[in-house]
C-alpha cells in the first residue's frame, strides 16, 4: 500500500527525486533516474511504450501552397527559364524577376481571365537591347495575346512549339538577329494579325500558306529573303505589306491587284523584280502607298494606275520602265509624290509639275530637260520589245480617267 502511495505523490509532482528527468515523445511520459534514460539506465516508461528507445517525432503534414500547380506557377518556371537563356540585360530589366508575384516582373502584364485566375497575356521588352534567345517553354504560357521584342539582339531561330500559342495575335521580332528559314510556326497560329519579322537575318523563301492567312500587317522587310513572291500574293487580307529590301525575283504576282481596297500600303523596293507592272494595279482603288523602286521591272505605265484615286506617294525609281508619264497619272487627285527617277521614260505631262512634294524625272530619257541618261543609253530601251501581259480575267469594268476600253451602256 505504502509503494503505490508514493507512487502516486511522485506521479502528481510533488515528489521528484534528485537527478530525475521528464519527457514526453508520442504521448507517452517517462521519467530517468540518475542520468539513466535512452537505450540503458535505469528508465521506467509509463503509458505504454515499446522497446528501450522512443519513437522519433512523426514530421508534420504540410499545409498545400494554394498557387501549387496553378497558371501563375507554372510561368514562374517559364519565366526562370528564359531569365537563364538571357545573357546580357544591360538596362536591369531582369533584376525585377524575382520572386513568385511574375505579374510585378517589368515587362510582363497580366489579365484576369474569366476563370478568375491572373494569367500572362502580353510580353513587352521593345527597346531594352536584352541578348539571348527565345525558349520552346514559352509555348506553355499559351493565354498570350502579344509578344513584342523590338530593338534587342534576340538570336537563333523560333522555337517551333511557337505553333501552340492559339490565342497570340501580334507578333513583334524585328530589329533582332533572328536567322534561319521563315519561321514557320508562326503560320499555325490561328489568330495572329500582326506579323512583324523586319530587321532580321531570315532567308530562303517565303511560304504561300502566309498569304492565306488572316493577317492584317506583314512586315517582311529588310532580311535576306530570297525567290519568288507567292503567286497567290492577292489571297491576303492584309492592309500593310513590306516586302522591301531583301532578294526576292521574278515577276509581281498578276494576283497583287486582285487585292483591291482593303490593301492601303505595299512595299517592293529594293529587290530583283522583273517584268511589268501588272494592269490589276488599277484596282488599288484605296491604296494610299505604292513603292516599286529600285527593282527591273520594264515596260510602259499601265492606264490602270489612273484608278488609284487615294494614292498619295508613288515611287517607281530606279527601274527599267519606259513610255511616257501621262497626266492619267499625275492627275491622280490625292497624289502628293511621284518619282518617276533612274528610267527610261521619253517623256511626261506638263501636269506632274503641279504635284505638291516635287515630282523626280532625273535620269531619263526625256529631251530637252537637264538630268538626264547619256543619248547612247536611250538608245537600247529595256524590254522594248516584250509585251506586258494584261490581268487574266478582269472581274469589273475598269472606267477610270480617259480609259473607257469598250462602250457601257
Amino acid at each position: 500500500m505504502e509503494c503505490w502511495v508514493f507512487l502516486g505523490l511522485f506521479l502528481s509532482g510533488l515528489i521528484l527525486p534528485t537527478g530525475a528527468v521528464i519527457g514526453g515523445v508520442s504521448g507517452r511520459v517517462g521519467f530517468s533516474f540518475g542520468g539513466g534514460g535512452g537505450s540503458g539506465g535505469n528508465g521506467i516508461w509509463i503509458g505504454g511504450g515499446g522497446g528501450n528507445t522512443p519513437n522519433p517525432t512523426p514530421t508534420p503534414t504540410p499545409t498545400p501552397n494554394p498557387l501549387l500547380e496553378t497558371v501563375l506557377n507554372r510561368a514562374y518556371t517559364v519565366l526562370q527559364t528564359w531569365k537563364s537563356a538571357i545573357s546580357d540585360d544591360p538596362t536591369g530589366m531582369l533584376t525585377t524577376w524575382v520572386g513568385s508575384d511574375v505579374c510585378s516582373y517589368q515587362g510582363i502584364f497580366c489579365t484576369r481571365l474569366n476563370s478568375g485566375q491572373m494569367s500572362i497575356t502580353g510580353i513587352d521588352f521593345n527597346g531594352k537591347n536584352l541578348r539571348g534567345t527565345l525558349i520552346k517553354e514559352l509555348a506553355l504560357l499559351n493565354d498570350l495575346t502579344l509578344i513584342h521584342l523590338n530593338s534587342n539582339r534576340f538570336y537563333g531561330i523560333v522555337p517551333v512549339t511557337f505553333r501552340q500559342l492559339v490565342r497570340l495575335q501580334e507578333l513583334d521580332l524585328s530589329n533582332n538577329n533572328f536567322s534561319g528559314g521563315f519561321p514557320s510556326a508562326t503560320l499555325y497560329i490561328p489568330n495572329l494579325r500582326y506579323l512583324d519579322l523586319r530587321f532580321n537575318s531570315f532567308t530562303g523563301g517565303i511560304p504561300e500558306s502566309l498569304f492565306y492567312m488572316g493577317l492584317d500587317a506583314i512586315f517582311l522587310n529588310d532580311n535576306q529573303f530570297a525567290g519568288e513572291i507567292p503567286q497567290n500574293l492577292g489571297n491576303s487580307p492584309a492592309s500593310v505589306i513590306n516586302l522591301a529590301n531583301n532578294n526576292f525575283t521574278g515577276a509581281i504576282p498578276a494576283s497583287f491587284g486582285y487585292m483591291g481596297p482593303r490593301l492601303k500600303e505595299i512595299l517592293f523596293l529594293n529587290n530583283q523584280l522583273s517584268g511589268c507592272i501588272p494592269q490589276g494595279v488599277g484596282f488599288l482603288t484605296d491604296i494610299q502607298v505604292l513603292d516599286f523602286s529600285s527593282n527591273k521591272l520594264f515596260g510602259h505605265l499601265p492606264d490602270t494606275i489612273s484608278c488609284m484615286n487615294q494614292v498619295e506617294i508613288l515611287n517607281l525609281a530606279h527601274n527599267q520602265l519606259s513610255g511616257v508619264v501621262s497626266d492619267l497619272v499625275c492627275s491622280l487627285r490625292s497624289l502628293i509624290h511621284l518619282s518617276v527617277a533612274d528610267n527610261f521614260f521619253s517623256g511626261f505631262n506638263q501636269q506632274c509639275r503641279n504635284l505638291f512634294g516635287g515630282f523626280d524625272l532625273s535620269f531619263n530619257c526625256i529631251p530637252g530637260v537637264t538630268l538626264q541618261r547619256p543619248s547612247p543609253e536611250c538608245s537600247v530601251i529595256p524590254g522594248i520589245g516584250l509585251n506586258c501581259f494584261r490581268v487574266p480575267v478582269i472581274p469589273r469594268p475598269l472606267v477610270c480617267g480617259r480609259i473607257v476600253e469598250t462602250p457601257t451602256p
